[in-house]
C-alpha cells in the first residue's frame, strides 16, 4: 500500500517503483538497480546498486523496481543534514554595516549641533533673532537631504538594476559590495561548467564506414529506454537527421546494455565489457576505448549481427562558453577552482578542457563547504558557483554564493546572486559590475564630503542665504544620483546562452583521434 513518506520509520521495507524518488535513506534490500544520484554527487550518469549498497533519500530510481530498507528519515537523512548545513551557514553570515550609513548616523546630529551653534553664535555677536535663525536654517538646508546619505543607496540600486538587465539577479546591495573583494571562485562541474546531461561527443567507426548506419541502428535499439546514455544515443542520431526503425524482441540488462532486433538486424548496444561477455570480439576497440577512458568519456559499443561496428564516447559535454568564462575570471585576478562530486578522471578532463588546474573531485556536500572555508582562510574571500542541492551548503557558507537559474530551488535560495543565463562568464560580469559600483560609491562619498566641508561653513558664515543653500542642496543630490546612473552604461560582455553540448565528430578506425574537436 501507499503511505506518506513522513510516516516511515527505520527498519521499514519500501517498494520503490521505476522512475520514483527514493523516499528516505536506507540500504538496498532486494533487486539490482541504477540510481540517479546527481542531486548529491553531481555525477550525471546513474550508479549501479546491488543489495547492501546505501541509498539516499531524494535520489531517483532507474528502470527497475527495488526494495529499500529504511535507515534514516527527516532531519537525520542526508538531505535533511544538507538543509541544516545551509541554514547554519546562512545564520553565520554577519551583515556588514555600510560606511555611508555609519557616517550619516553621526552626520545628522553634527549638522543639528552646527545649526544650533550658528544660531547661538550670531546672537552672541549682536545679530537679531531673525538673522540668526535664517543663517541656522541655511546650514540645515544646505546639508539636507544630504548627498552623503544618498551616495551608497542610489549606487547600489543602479548597480543591482543594471545587473537585473543583464541577467544577474543580485540579492541586496550588501552582496554587490562583497563581490569586489573576491580572490577565489569555486566552480561546480555538472550543470555549471558542463551541459548537465550526457551527450555523444565522439563517434568512432570501426568498419571503415562513416558510422551513421550503425548509429541509426543503435538509436532504434535505445529508443524505448529512459536511461541517460540511451537518450544520448537517440539524440545523437536525431541531431544528424537519421531515420531509426522500430525495435522488436528487446532484452535489456540493467546497467549493462540492450539486445534487440532493428530493421531485421541483431543489434547490441552497451558497455564493452558486457559485449565481450556476450561473445562479441572487442579487440578493435582497445585503443579507441583507452583514448575515450583517458578523456573521461564513457565508451559504449554497438555490435551489429555479432560484429563490433561502432564505439561511442559519451560524456557530460563542456558548455561552449566555459573556457572563455574561466579565462575572464583569470583576467580579473581571480583564481578558478573546480569542485565536484564526480570522479577524479571526469573532473580532471573537464578542468583541463576549461583551463582549470586546481581540481577537487569526489566531494560530498559537506566537503565542498569545508573546501570553501579552507580557501577563505588561505586566500581571502571566496565565491561558490553551483546549481544543485549538493552545492547549497557551499553556496551558503561562501562569501558570495552564485546559483545557476537552471538549477534547484535549494541552490538559488542559498545564493546571493542568481545567473539567469548560466555561463561562467556571467560571474566575471558580476565582479566587473561590483567594482564599478564600488568606484561610483567612492566618487559619490568624495563629492558629498567635499560639498559639505565647503558649503556648510559658508552657510554658517552667512555668505550663502537659504535660497542659494536650497539650490546647492538640490544640485548636490542630483549630481550624486546622476553619477550613480552611469552604472547603467556598464558593459556586460558575456552573451546569454543555454546549456549546449559540444559538436561531436565521426572518426573512422585508423584515423587520428585528435580530430575530436573538428566540426561536422
Amino acid at each position: 500500500m501507499d503511505v506518506p513518506a513522513e510516516t516511515l520509520r527505520a527498519g521499514d521495507l519500501v517498494l520503490v517503483r521505476p522512475g520514483e524518488a527514493i523516499p528516505a535513506d536506507g540500504e538496498l534490500a532486494e533487486g539490482t538497480a541504477t540510481v540517479d544520484e546527481s542531486m548529491l554527487t553531481g555525477e550525471p550518469l546513474p550508479q549501479r546498486k546491488v543489495p547492501g549498497d546505501e541509498l539516499a533519500g531524494g535520489t531517483v530510481n532507474g528502470p527497475a523496481p527495488l526494495v529499500l530498507r529504511v535507515t534514516a528519515t527527516g532531519a537525520q537523512s542526508v538531505l535533511g543534514q544538507i538543509m541544516a548545513a545551509v541554514d547554519a551557514a546562512q545564520k553565520e553570515k554577519s551583515k556588514a554595516q555600510r560606511l555611508a550609513d555609519r557616517i550619516s548616523a553621526v552626520f545628522v546630529p553634527v549638522i543639528l549641533a552646527a545649526a544650533a551653534a550658528t544660531f547661538t553664535g550670531w546672537l552672541l555677536v549682536g545679530a537679531g533673532v531673525v538673522t540668526a535663525l535664517i543663517t541656522a536654517v541655511a546650514v540645515l538646508v544646505v546639508a539636507c537631504p544630504c548627498a552623503l546619505g544618498l551616495a551608497t543607496p542610489v549606487a547600489v540600486m543602479a548597480g543591482t538594476g543594471r545587473g537585473a538587465q543583464a541577467g544577474l539577479l543580485i540579492r541586496g546591495g550588501e552582496s554587490l559590495e562583497r563581490v569586489h573583494g573576491l580572490r577565489t571562485v569555486v566552480l561546480d562541474k555538472t550543470g555549471t561548467l558542463t551541459a548537465g546531461h550526457p551527450a555523444v561527443v565522439r563517434v568512432i567507426a570501426l568498419d571503415g564506414s562513416d558510422g551513421l548506419g550503425a548509429l541509426a541502428l543503435a538509436a532504434g535499439a535505445e529508443a524505448g529506454s529512459e536511461h541517460p546514455l540511451a537518450r544520448a544515443v537517440v539524440a545523437a542520431a536525431e541531431g544528424r537527421g537519421l531515420v531509426t526503425a522500430a525495435a522488436s524482441d528487446v532484452h535489456a540488462v540493467a546497467g549493462r546494455g540492450v539486445t534487440t532486433v532493428v530493421d531485421e538486424r541483431w543489434v547490441q548496444a552497451g558497455s564493452l565489457a558486457w559485449l565481450a561477455e556476450t561473445g562479441v570480439d572487442i579487440s578493435a576497440a582497445g585503443q579507441p576505448g583507452a583514448e575515450l577512458a583517458d578523456a573521461a568519456q564513457t565508451p559504449v559499443g554497438v555490435a551489429v549481427d555479432g560484429c563490433l561496428r561502432l564505439v561511442l564516447g559519451i560524456a557530460d559535454a563542456l558548455r561552449p562558453d566555459s573556457p572563455a568564462g574561466v579565462a575572464r575570471l583569470r583576467a580579473l585576478g581571480l583564481e578558478p577552482v573546480l569542485a565536484t562530486g564526480d570522479t577524479l578522471e571526469a573532473a580532471t578532463a573537464t578542468g583541463r578542457a576549461a583551463g582549470i588546474n586546481n581540481v577537487h573531485a569526489e566531494l560530498l556536500p559537506q566537503d565542498k563547504s569545508a573546501l570553501v572555508d579552507r580557501l577563505r582562510r588561505q586566500r581571502g574571500p571566496v565565491a561558490m558557483v553551483g546549481d544543485g542541492i549538493n552545492d547549497a551548503p557551499a553556496l551558503a557558507s561562501a562569501d558570495i554564493g552564485v546559483a545557476v537559474a537552471t538549477g534547484t530551488g535549494a541552490a538559488m535560495a542559498a545564493a546571493d546572486i542568481t545567473l539567469v543565463h548560466g555561463g561562467v562568464g556571467a560571474v566575471a560580469d558580476a565582479v566587473l559590475l561590483a567594482r564599478a559600483t564600488r568606484r561610483i560609491i567612492r566618487q559619490n562619498l568624495g563629492w558629498a564630503f567635499g560639498y559639505n566641508l565647503l558649503l556648510v561653513p559658508l552657510a554658517a558664515a552667512g555668505i550663502m542665504p537659504p535660497v542659494l543653500a536650497a539650490v546647492a542642496m538640490a544640485t548636490s543630490s542630483v549630481t550624486v544620483v546622476g553619477n550613480a546612473l552611469r552604472l547603467r552604461r556598464v558593459r556586460i560582455t558575456s552573451a546569454p546562452s543555454g546549456p549546449a553540448a559540444r559538436r561531436d565528430t565521426v572518426t573512422p578506425a585508423g584515423q587520428p583521434l585528435a580530430e575530436e574537436g573538428a566540426s561536422r
